[in-house]
């Protein structure tokens, strides 16, 4: 299989091995690893969103990995022009980019071409918001189709971050969330990516998370939420949602104990790892759907 004129795409739900296969991949192939994960692009809490270890990083160059700052907003659109920036770099230099990561969004962007939407004022967007609290995700989904009824068929009733994002867009710019993305063209041809999508069995996938957890906290995460509360940073921010802050939180205001820490970060993420993999099968339809068996396969071949 030669892999040397492609992009290498690899996503899946967090904790299936995505890292380490990256680089048994980039060292079989001479690549190298820029980052498509929306929480490891930040400095601070390297352990809770589990950044690759800084062994790994010297063995194969990583990119795109603890740079921004935490109090700094980072767009889809800013990690596009640095991806970019970084893919042409390791084509220079005869590497060969492997783009490794959970963000569903990155990838798409990366595909199908960033959608171009005029920025919504915040004040739009609250209104937006408010309206969907009070009549809730049922009758706001009515009101989504009869002001824009191309949304039909294309929209599941019961996704609220969409059916709101539909509304503001709709509303805002007088036109269709669809018509927007049907008119974005892509920087790249299908063509050029190598797309794999892990598909790793939920059941096993369920028991290396809840050994993450545990592993997490004895590897410093407490002490590392500590210094990010100092940080101030506002909740408004991206990091401020990672997995893990709100029940250490909880647990250093005494609210929990160790035990219940645990079972509290492995719950919401094993929910997100769900929700990765939800986003994979609506999404990434023309991926190539692997398993760890089938990885391996794919090493001894390459």
């Amino acid at each position: 299989m030669d892999l040397k004129s492609k992009i290498i795409l690899i996503y899946g739900p967090t904790a299936c091995g995505k890292s380490k296969f990256a680089i048994k991949l980039a060292k079989k192939i001479s690549g190298q690893i820029i980052n498509a994960d929306s929480m490891q692009v930040y400095k601070d809490l390297k352990i809770l969103t589990a950044r690759p270890f800084s062994k790994d990083c010297q063995k194969i160059k990583h990119h795109l990995y603890g740079f921004q700052s935490a109090k700094k907003n980072f767009s889809t659109g800013d990690w596009i022009k640095l991806v970019n920036q970084k893919i042409v770099y390791c084509k220079k230099i005869n590497k060969i980019p492997i783009l490794v990561g959970g963000t569903g969004l990155y990838f798409k962007a990366l595909t199908n071409g960033l959608v171009s939407i005029p920025k919504i004022p915040l004040s739009f967007r609250y209104k937006v918001r408010n309206l969907h609290k009070k009549i809730g995700q049922k009758k706001f989904f009515l009101e989504l189709l009869k002001l824009d009824p191309l949304i039909r068929n294309r929209l599941n009733n019961s996704d609220v971050q969409r059916s709101i994002r539909a509304y503001e867009i709709k509303s805002f710019t007088k036109k269709s969330m669809i018509s927007w993305f049907e008119n974005t063209k892509p920087d790249y041809n299908k063509s050029d990516f190598f797309k794999i999508c892990i598909d790793f069995p939920r059941k096993d996938l369920i028991e290396i998370i809840n050994n993450r957890s545990r592993e997490m906290i004895k590897s410093g995460a407490i002490l590392e939420v500590k210094r990010f509360i100092n940080l101030k940073v506002p909740m408004n921010k991206s990091l401020s949602k990672a997995i893990g802050i709100s029940e250490i939180k909880q647990y250093l205001e005494k609210k929990i104990q160790t035990e219940q820490l645990i079972e509290k970060i492995s719950i919401k993420t094993r929910q997100y790892a769900k929700r990765q993999s939800t986003w994979a099968r609506g999404n990434m339809k023309d991926w190539n759907k692997i398993n760890p068996d089938g990885l391996n396969k794919l090493l001894k071949k390459i």
